[in-house]
């Protein structure tokens, strides 16, 4: 018995690679991945910490964002509190206090005659009258038979409705009420 030997790496590769076949790169390859017990293990682990931790990273950015909302309204806070506190310091002053009650309230000091200009505009800066109204008669088309049917559809459908009695003429009486089974 003659004994086969089989033909060495190098001319095996070397004859793969001289006559390709279509589609075939992708079977050898994917046949070339050895998917071991361990890699097995590993994929899984892997896949169980992004399931666990994918809620948690999800509450932590929702917080962070609920957080940052917060943390503008503390500063638009301050910022409002710091005008007011501005606004407080101003009526502090009574010069300010006497230039309100003058503006404000027209207040005068005793001795004092206070004159309300009524209409100081110039004659530029007057308003001018709009444009006259026509004297034709435009008519206005309405749909009054679809709003009139629109109108009898909704009070029929509507869910306050009551029912008024015939024989008491204005009174309406309370709903009723469907017998407890």
């Amino acid at each position: 018995m003659s004994r086969k030997t089989a033909p060495s790496s190098a001319s095996r590769g070397a004859s793969a690679r001289r006559t390709p076949r279509p589609g075939a790169d992708a079977r050898e390859w994917l046949g070339g991945i050895r998917f071991s017990g361990f890699a097995a293990i590993m994929l899984g682990l892997v896949v169980l910490a992004v399931a666990v931790l994918a809620p948690t990273v999800a509450t932590y950015v929702e917080q962070r964002q609920k957080i940052a909302a917060l943390e503008e309204a503390v500063q638009v806070t301050h910022a409002e509190i710091a005008d007011l506190e501005r606004e407080r310091d101003r009526w502090k002053d009574p010069a300010y206090i006497t230039t309100q009650a003058r503006e404000r309230l027209y207040y005068v000091k005793p001795g004092e005659v206070r004159f309300l200009v009524i209409d100081d505009l110039e004659e530029v800066e007057t308003p001018q009258d709009p444009e006259p109204i026509s004297a034709e008669v435009e008519e206005k088309h309405a749909d009054w038979a679809g709003g009139l049917l629109r109108s009898v559809v909704a009070a029929g459908t509507s869910r306050n409705a009551m029912e008024i009695t015939i024989g008491q003429p204005d009174v309406p009486s309370p709903p009723s009420e469907a017998p407890a089974p």
